[in-house]
């Protein structure tokens, strides 16, 4: 699969089978984790932060008091249960108190009704679905010189990411190039010992490398063979999405004897700190990602990139908000952390997204200027368009094009699917050589059994000029990306074109009444599509990327909080991959990889994040997030507003106007990011606040999980700080509030606003002036002109006198009542 994002199955229903079997069971337990206790325990100190900081990890309060919380974990098992008939595999202390553990069915019923006990949640499984950007995003002209030139790009910040683990020797993250990385005390992450090399993953520029297991290897899904058990990146994905972020500049991407540009991480100087939850064959266990994610926090990093969300409703929440995933990331930007999360891979079909909170960075896929498109030019003069990033046949000549199905060495081996190419053994190589071989594109390639990589080596064994890939009947929705290959080929991805190949080919080629040919008489020539062709309509909305609306619960009703938040590049990115890496058949063995997923997209916001906390080091993660969102665009290259990739009736994809329910606030920006004038700051008091204003969720649930009870509300849930505005049920006139922060110098902002006609916007005050560091409230008031039964969308901007400019999306829904 191309957009390789992990996401969540979850099973709902208990099998009668599974009576007496041990499961992974993940259990909540009364008493405060340590980021939220505010003492009261006899000789355990405090160890809760005043406000949204981070927590002194080393320091005595807080070891004492997580051992305490372990001992109780430990104690409650051991009252329970027999020795030897549980196995307790991980202490949940920081960010939330419990624990996992493998038990029986009926332990499970046991636990769940022993005193201090919360919750017992059955452990599921999470899969996956799955470097030209630094410029186009203007990073080396306009961002990195104010942090020193890429050399000092993001500069002693840690990005966490919970994935597949990295591939430690590619240039990438290689440190010997560079000027040497000194220690930092304000990480306190380990670095693993290889068990066959001996030797660890860091080198400075990768700071911590840990793996987490140990749900995986109790339910016995763990292979130690193919998934390695350590740090190593036995998928691709892993080394992938940390070089987008936090890779080395200006490394060469070669493959088969092309370069194709040099890759570069947003952040080029920033040190990367893996924590692997993700395995190549069954994905993961939520166990061990939350078990990843406490550990992130615990050792302080700064930003978290997720390419982890749940795909389907845990059994023991209705409220997406309060999913194990948000719930637990809650926490951990209560400790200061920013988290970048993939909006997921369900586009173009609303409510499709995976990310829903307001703590959290949405992060949608845009496709970016580059396209690799290639032709080929058959003997009647037609030209049809196709991929192919490949060099051209021979120039000025043309080949005899053969189908592989009239090469077959014997009619016996078409049970092997010949047209797919993938087997040069069952070919006939003196039909075969010197000429361009053709190939279907089949069922196979869909689901990974066939690759255009094995394509190209059939042709190359058999002495082929090149190869064509006919594409005879696509399913809606199929996404064709194009592949580097060592020598001459073409992917037609258009039915109607395949078609013509096909009938050009049947009627030149003369065959016996057997249907044997007796010549090969139809010719054609390969373009060259190594050189990619930048397009001005870019970025759009990529057609697979999440849309909102957002959801507040899992019978998808409507959230007043907009969602996703904002787009970057995550259509066709290179970056490096682990030559072990199997996730994509077609770079299995290759150093880099050319793939597609919002996977690609959250990273790059990570790394850009990254840039904002070198330059602003005491910004909350709200503030870096209001920082992307206000100063994103929402218009294209060529001055156009944005697009998004959409089906139409047929298969076909075309181009329609983009909402912020495609891409939130807009494009990322990252130079005007650094400079955002006003910001829109909340913190976890705010979040409390959002949380107890959602209609219908349950005060004990919140209380379960935040350790809180709901002190206050706030009036209405699109209230809540967000730099968006969207409202579900609009009836009459709703005011709604703001409060914006000057993080610049003293500066005058004008207030206007607009919207679709069909819902009148107002804003008030019409002026403010606000010296640094002040803070400001305003208000915004939607009234329902017409009903129409769909959303209307606008923005209300604050324009200032030096220049600042900060928009935000308004989306809202009106109703007679």
């Amino acid at each position: 699969m191309g957009e390789m994002w992990f996401s969540v199955v979850i099973v709902l229903l208990f099998s009668i089978l599974n009576v007496g079997k041990a499961e992974i069971y993940i259990v909540t337990v009364e008493g405060e984790p340590v980021i939220s206790y505010k003492g009261g325990i006899d000789g355990f100190e405090a160890t809760a932060a005043e406000s949204d900081e981070k927590i002194d990890t080393t320091s005595e309060s807080v070891t004492s008091y997580a051992q305490h919380l372990e001992k109780k974990h430990d104690m409650l098992l051991a009252l329970l249960f027999d020795r030897g008939t549980y196995k307790k595999i991980y202490s949940y202390r920081h960010l939330i108190n419990g624990f996992a553990a493998h038990i029986s069915h009926e332990q499970a019923e046991i636990l769940r009704r022993a005193p201090g006990v919360k919750s017992v949640e059955r452990d599921w499984k999470v899969k996956r679905l799955t470097t030209h950007t630094p410029q186009f995003l203007g990073l080396p002209t306009g961002v990195w010189p104010t942090g020193g030139g890429f050399d000092r790009a993001g500069e002693d910040i840690v990005i966490g990411f919970i994935d597949s683990g990295i591939y430690p020797h590619h240039p990438s993250f290689a440190s010997h190039n560079t000027e040497p990385y000194g220690p930092l005390p304000k990480y306190r992450g380990k670095c693993e010992i290889d068990p066959n090399t001996k030797k660890d993953y860091c080198n400075g520029k990768i700071i911590g490398a840990q793996h987490f297991a140990e749900a995986a290897k109790a339910a016995g899904s763990f292979n130690p063979a193919i998934d390695f058990d350590s740090p190593l990146d036995g998928d691709g994905h892993g080394s992938h999405t940390a070089a987008i972020a936090a890779g080395n500049n200006g490394i060469p991407v070669r493959m088969h004897g092309f370069e194709f540009g040099r890759a570069s991480g947003m952040a080029p100087r920033a040190r990367i700190a893996v924590y692997k939850a993700l395995y190549r064959l069954f994905g993961g266990f939520v166990a061990d990602v939350v078990a990843a994610i406490e550990q992130a926090v615990h050792d302080g990093v700064d930003i978290l990139n997720l390419s982890v969300g749940p795909n389907s409703p845990p059994a023991t929440t209705k409220t997406t908000f309060l999913n194990p995933f948000d719930a637990t990331l809650l926490s951990a930007v209560k400790a200061g952390v920013f988290i970048a999360q993939a909006a997921g891979n369900g586009g173009p079909f609303p409510k499709t997204l995976l990310s829903y909170s307001p703590w959290i960075a949405t992060v949608a896929a845009a496709v970016d200027d580059r396209r690799y498109k290639n032709h080929l030019t058959l003997g009647n003069g037609k030209v049809l368009a196709g991929l192919g990033l490949s060099p051209s046949t021979h120039p000025n000549r043309t080949f005899t094009m053969v189908a592989a199905n009239d090469v077959l060495l014997d009619s016996s081996v078409t049970k092997y699917s010949p047209a797919d190419c993938q087997r040069p053994e069952v070919l006939n190589k003196n039909l075969v050589e010197g000429n361009i071989l053709l190939c279907g594109y089949s069922f196979n390639f869909v689901v990974g059994t066939a690759s255009i990589k094995k394509v190209a080596e059939t042709a190359k064994a058999l002495g082929a000029a090149g190869f064509v890939l006919a594409v005879e009947n696509a399913s809606p929705g199929t996404k064709f990306d194009p592949v580097p290959v060592r020598i001459p080929g073409i992917l037609i991805t258009d039915v109607s074109m395949s078609m013509e190949l096909v009938n050009y080919y049947n009627i030149t080629t003369s065959r016996d009444w057997t249907g044997r040919v007796k010549s090969f008489k139809s010719t054609g020539s390969i373009g060259n599509g190594l050189r990619p062709i930048l397009h001005k309509s870019a970025p759009q909305v990529a057609v697979f990327s999440a849309r909102g609306p957002n959801i507040k619960d899992y019978s998808f009703q409507d959230a007043d909080l907009l969602k996703p938040d904002i787009l970057a590049p995550g259509s066709l990115i290179w970056a490096a991959w682990a030559p072990n890496g199997t996730d994509e058949a077609n770079y299995c063995g290759e150093g880099f990889a050319l793939i597609s997923g919002t996977s690609m997209a959250a990273p790059h916001i990570a790394g850009i994040a990254a840039l904002i906390k070198q330059h602003h080091p005491h910004w909350s993660p709200a503030a870096i997030k209001s920082a992307l969102m206000t100063t994103s665009s929402t218009i294209d290259r060529a001055e156009r507003p944005l697009q998004a990739q959409q089906y139409s009736g047929s298969e076909t994809l075309m181009l329609v106007p983009a909402t912020p329910f495609d891409y939130g606030s807009g494009h990322v920006n990252p130079r005007a990011a650094l400079d955002p004038g006003l910001i829109f700051d909340a913190g976890y008091q705010d979040y409390l606040g959002f949380l107890c204003t959602v209609p219908g969720i349950d005060a004990q649930e919140i209380k379960k999980f935040t350790h809180s009870p709901c002190n206050y509300t706030l009036g209405h849930p699109s209230n809540f700080n967000s730099p968006s505005i969207a409202v579900s049920h609009l009836v009459g006139t709703q005011i709604i509030t703001r409060i914006v922060t000057n993080v610049a110098e003293e500066e005058t902002y004008v207030v206007t606003a607009r919207m679709a006609p069909e819902i009148a916007i107002e804003t008030n005050p019409p002026a403010m002036t606000l010296r640094h560091g002040a803070s400001r409230k305003f208000t915004v008031t939607l009234t329902v002109r017409s009903v129409t039964g769909a959303y209307s969308f606008g923005e209300v901007l604050l324009k200032g006198s030096r220049g600042h400019k900060v928009r935000i999306p308004v989306a809202a829904m009106g109703y007679d009542r």
